[in-house]
């Protein structure tokens, strides 16, 4: 395979690389095998062996590493991968640039969303933004956090609202808000409307939770409150999403971790309780997280504008839930 250290080397792949083929390769890069890669794609396994063959060839390196039982990114598909993704972002959105420009503000804007995200800052700014521009469109998903942060990054979504726990460099991060997590347990569970309860009480206790409370994850203090409960590690159910951890808690299934406001109306209504610890517990922040070198329409920028800049104007307390 031929370098491409040199400047003519360089332009020639400029010139020659065909965008199918990184494609093909980022699919190939999120698949397990050629044959699901291909299945993906609607194409022979043969079509996408040779893609492969090619693109390997015009960048003069191998891509992925294949051997019986083994299907792995080399060092250079990694690198590759990365930027594929960021220039496949850029390609969907090119039509951003050929809207016509009018002077009322049109455009659709999409927002990644971790579940459950209570925030009167955000709703509000919503609001005037609709009041505003009445005729831009809006779409919301909600994923897991490292699902919405990839979504920010491969320019599929206008920004992110989420929880961070690494961060990568070619994004921008701002703390819209924090909240509190208790552990709570339904009407079923042994320990609910007892009062005077200590930590020790809870040891032993099976749990659900969250699929980011991992001491390597996002809510990693949560994890941390857990274990000084002692509760030990049977966690009987997970879900990246809030509705289905609040779910299962009222159903029985074990205690688990919520935000203190988000359960305060379940606790008021008698379908939660709220356990020890009750003065220290742990405080995780949400973020707004976009890329800069996206290329925004008129109505994604003027609500991503707007929203950061009322963070910027709210104190931080008034921007702390508990």
């Amino acid at each position: 395979m031929e370098s491409m250290h040199t400047p003519d080397a360089a332009n020639r792949l400029m010139r020659e690389l065909d965008w199918n083929l990184l494609r093909t390769f980022v699919v190939l890069a999120q698949s397990q095998s050629i044959t699901e890669a291909a299945h993906r794609l609607r194409l022979t396994q043969p079509s996408v062996s040779t893609a492969l063959k090619r693109l390997e060839d015009r960048v003069g390196r191998r891509l992925i590493d294949r051997k019986p039982g083994h299907f792995e990114l080399t060092n250079a598909g990694q690198v590759l991968y990365r930027e594929a993704v960021d220039i496949q972002g850029s390609i969907l959105r090119l039509s951003t640039l050929m809207r016509e420009m009018t002077d009322e503000v049109t455009g659709h804007v999409r927002i990644a969303l971790a579940s459950h995200v209570i925030c009167p800052l955000f709703d509000s700014v919503l609001a005037e933004f609709h009041a505003e521009h009445p005729r831009a469109t809006l779409s919301i998903d909600v994923f897991s956090s490292a699902e919405a942060i990839d979504s920010v990054s491969g320019r599929f979504s206008s920004f992110a609202v989420c929880l961070v726990h690494r961060r990568n460099p070619k994004l921008e991060y701002l703390r819209i808000y924090r909240e509190f997590f208790g552990l709570f347990c339904g009407p079923s569970h042994p320990l609910f409307g007892r009062r005077n309860l200590t930590r020790a009480d809870l040891a032993g206790h099976s749990a659900v939770s969250f699929e980011t409370d991992r001491l390597q994850d996002a809510l990693k203090p949560v994890t941390l409150m857990r274990a000084e409960a002692e509760m030990g590690d049977l966690v009987v159910g997970t879900s990246s999403h809030l509705e289905e951890v609040r779910r299962m808690i009222i159903a029985g299934l074990g205690i688990g971790p919520l935000p203190l406001h988000v359960a305060k109306r379940d606790v008021d209504d008698g379908m939660m309780w709220q356990l020890p610890p009750y003065d220290t517990t742990p405080a995780i922040d949400v973020h707004v997280v976009w890329n800069p070198k996206a290329t925004l329409n008129r109505a994604e920028q003027s609500l991503l504008n707007r929203l950061l800049a009322r963070i910027e104007a709210t104190p931080m307390e008034e921007r702390t839930y508990r």
